[in-house]
């Protein structure tokens, strides 16, 4: 047994979240380094959906709005949200998808700031946040100018013309992390609203937002919240910023929506930010994953996730020497999210190979393998062993193939 090895199991016998992998669905064998991308399903979720699907949905039909309580589903979860992130209750609401949510929190901003017309980011960002930023400056007439600076400038480029700054916590690719709430801070001495993209680090770091100040944030449920795929996002309003019009006035964020009145007015609240109907069967998996994820202390499962990080790094140390391979996310565990990024010109291929011997992880363009670090799901030895099994991969080329070379429509 190697140093690593039973560094890992000692490691593993200590672990105060081990019994929680147990409730997950997880393949004998399989190593799954993507739960950062989509969470394991919970055990519990198949029996839920079915619950769901035959007596709420096929027996209840539509009395299950009150009486399986659909109709309350988008703030109750909302609520337990909030308990992960450092929210109030009636501050969150589980809705839409994070695109979505992106816009109505943009717009939200602007309402707010009417004698602003920046809205601002950094270059790098997860692709969503920009394509929502440019299609608000390209509706708008070019009222509002969407701007993106390298990620180090855009404290320097706030100005008293910006609205809003839309940043993401944990970068999608690289893992850095803010400083939330000094960032926060910063951003808001110029009058700007701050807008937290919370999608890779809900159910992996500690977050305080109510301590932050934070104005706005949004986040999706498949990743760590293990809500499945294409399960409803959320968005965060604090209380002071509620008083906001949406853009997206939709009925259920009605005062009245049964009322069926012609003219809208907005609920109070954080409900405003409802759109249309609640996407019930997404959200019946989604609670599922949010209420276990409720069952772990956040502290532990922060520390576990650099615990994992500081070991993979450790084991990946011999073959950056021998393969070539690169870190490409923060060395310092405290600037770092839960996931980390090596770089390789043949990255695309080795992640295929990697299938192959049951190893998943992902690919991001041009040439990043990115290891999910999921705390509730995997152990400490699968660490060890998945960078075993990634050394024999390239040990024996096994990677160079034509078949790997082709990048699918999805990676």
């Amino acid at each position: 047994m190697s140093e690593l090895d039973a560094r890992a199991r000692i490691m593993d016998e200590c672990d105060p979240l081990a019994g929680l992998r147990e409730r997950f669905r997880i393949r004998d064998d399989l190593i799954y380094l993507d739960g950062n991308s989509l969470g394991c399903m919970p055990n519990a979720t198949p029996a839920r959906m079915q619950e769901t699907l035959e007596a709420e949905w096929g027996e209840g039909l539509i009395t299950s709005w009150l009486d399986a309580d659909w109709a309350a589903a988008p703030q109750r979860i909302g609520d337990k949200i909030a308990r992960l992130i450092g929210a109030h209750p009636g501050e969150v609401i589980a809705a839409d998808s994070t695109s979505v949510n992106i816009f109505k929190a943009l717009t939200a901003a602007l309402s707010l700031r009417p004698d602003r017309s920046v809205i601002l980011t950094e270059t790098t960002n997860f692709p969503t946040d920009s394509y929502m930023m440019q299609g608000i400056e390209q509706f708008s007439g070019g009222r509002i100018n969407a701007r993106a600076v390298a990620p180090d400038a855009v404290l320097d480029a706030v100005d008293e013309n910006t609205a809003a700054v839309l940043l993401t916590h944990v970068h999608y690719k690289s893992s850095s992390a803010r400083d939330l709430a000094e960032t926060t801070r910063r951003i808001q001495q110029s009058g700007a609203m701050v807008i937290w993209d919370l999608s890779h680090s809900t159910g992996a770091l500690e977050i305080d937002l109510s301590g932050a100040n934070a104005d706005f944030a949004v986040g999706c449920g498949y990743k760590f919240l293990n809500g499945g795929p294409g399960a409803p996002a959320f968005i965060y309003v604090a209380r002071r910023n509620q008083t906001a019009q949406p853009v997206l006035s939709g009925w259920f964020g009605h005062s009245k929506p049964f009322a069926f009145e012609e003219a809208y007015d907005p609920a109070p609240g954080v409900d405003r930010f409802l759109c249309g109907t609640p996407y019930v069967l997404g959200l019946a998996a989604l609670e599922v994953g949010v209420d276990l994820m409720l069952e772990a202390d956040m502290a532990q499962v922060r520390a576990k996730s650099l615990a994992l990080g500081e070991l993979l790094i450790a084991a990946m140390e011999p073959l950056c020497t021998k393969y070539g391979f690169a870190l490409a996310s923060p060395s310092d565990p405290a600037a770092r999210g839960s996931h980390v990024g090596y770089a390789h010109e043949n990255a695309y291929a080795m992640v295929q190979a990697l299938r192959e011997v049951d190893v998943i992880a992902d690919f991001r363009t041009p040439e990043m393998i990115r290891f999910g670090l999921t705390p509730l799901t995997l152990r400490h030895c699968d660490i060890v062993e998945a960078v075993n099994r990634l050394d024999e991969v390239c040990a024996a080329r096994s990677w160079d193939k034509p078949a790997y070379r082709t990048v699918a429509s999805v990676t």
